[in-house]
């Protein structure tokens, strides 16, 4: 029977295996085959951050879907979300100690939980997505990426900044 390329296969916890390999590569057993570098992507990066991963061999070709890491066993799940972390590396803000708009350009000045950071977008509509729950990426003109977790949790001053914004 011939499989078609078209269709979406979902692994089970049983049909993957993930570790690392020689420089830190992650590698694995995927339906018994042994490969020694492969590649991860989120289905839906905004929306799902550890569910739908397509696990690809390292010519980029889809071996299948992982429909949610926390129902991998345990060592598998810790090396498939390190590999998420690596790959979508986004800091998450902790405040924002200012919004404003100067000469036709939004500048953000926020804090995360690697330092300060400045983000800088030509307008709020095509620079900010709200893939729900209170999340806010925030991408700025150079392709430099931040989230707010849950804009609502942040503290009162960082609340009031996003008043205008939100």
């Amino acid at each position: 029977m011939e499989i078609d390329k078209y269709d979406i296969r979902l692994f089970s916890p049983d049909d993957v295996y993930f570790s690392r390999g020689e420089g830190g590569v992650l590698q694995g057993i995927v339906d018994g085959k042994t490969y020694d570098e492969l590649e991860v992507y989120r289905a839906f990066p905004f929306l799902y951050a550890t569910q739908y991963i397509s696990i690809r061999n390292s010519k980029g070709e889809e071996l299948g879907i992982v429909a949610d890491v926390k129902d991998l066993y345990e060592e598998s799940a810790a090396e498939l979300e390190k590999e998420l972390q690596l790959r979508y590396f986004m800091p998450r803000v902790t405040r924002v100690d200012s919004v404003k708009n100067r000469s036709d350009l939004w500048i953000w000045e926020l804090q995360t939980h690697l330092g300060a950071t400045r983000i800088v977008m030509r307008n709020l509509h095509e620079f900010m997505q709200y893939p729900g729950e209170g999340r806010v990426v925030l991408s700025d003109i150079s392709g430099k990426r931040c989230e707010i977790a849950d804009w609502r949790q942040l503290d009162a001053h960082s609340r009031k900044q996003l008043e205008e914004v939100l």
